[in-house]
């Protein structure tokens, strides 16, 4: 499905969510290159690559990107968005939408902000877009995506086999093994306040 949603800026205490755009490119030029040690299994460009892949992520179809902006400081940090919308049968009406592009400054991992990024995304998937399912993948071999999206309560449900491209290094062209993980509605009270909680003690930690 090719249409974007018109998704206004999402606020929270840690990120701000702004619709991605050109401007974000030097802020997020610095971002990428802080320490990619992170980055094994991730599409994040460097900094000379990063006007084309703004400029790609526009007008990629089904894509709805946006700048995770640092709250504290003004500063794009990272990418995230929402993907692959998908409707019921015979009907124009939302089912099920992905979240997922998404990659952060090495500065701005275990601050926080991705936790607050996902409830942000989820609660705006499933309150307003009243989707029935929402879905999230990564690269089956990276353990941190993996347990990150634990931590964000979604539901682990296997691994597809050769589903995706493949962003890791030597491996242009190939398709990798997914492991796949969703939150459907009926979930989403009890995902919401585990993670309301989570970001509770984030603020008590300081973190």
């Amino acid at each position: 499905m090719s249409f974007r949603f018109d998704v206004p800026v999402l606020h929270g205490s840690r990120v701000r969510l702004e619709p991605l755009a050109m401007r974000h490119g030097p802020d997020l030029a610095r971002a990428a290159e802080e320490d990619r040690a992170s980055y094994r299994y991730t599409l994040v460009p460097r900094a000379e690559e990063m006007d084309g892949y703004l400029a790609a992520h526009l007008v990629r179809p089904g894509l709805t990107p946006f700048a995770q902006v640092r709250v504290a400081d003004g500063v794009a940090v990272g990418v995230t968005a929402f993907w692959d919308p998908r409707t019921w049968p015979d009907s124009d009406r939302l089912c099920a939408i992905e979240v997922g592009w998404t990659w952060l400054a090495a500065s701005a991992q275990g601050s926080g902000i991705n936790a607050e990024a996902k409830f942000l995304l989820f609660t705006h998937a499933f309150e307003t877009l009243k989707v029935a399912r929402l879905d999230l993948k990564t690269d089956a071999r990276n353990e941190r995506s993996r347990r990150a999206m634990e931590r964000a309560g979604a539901t682990f449900e296997g691994v597809l086999r050769r589903w995706s491209p493949s962003w890791a290094p030597g491996e242009a062209g190939r398709l990798r093994d997914s492991a796949m993980f969703s939150v459907i509605a009926e979930e989403w009270p009890d995902v919401r306040s585990a993670l309301r909680a989570r970001l509770d003690g984030h603020r008590y930690a300081g973190a």
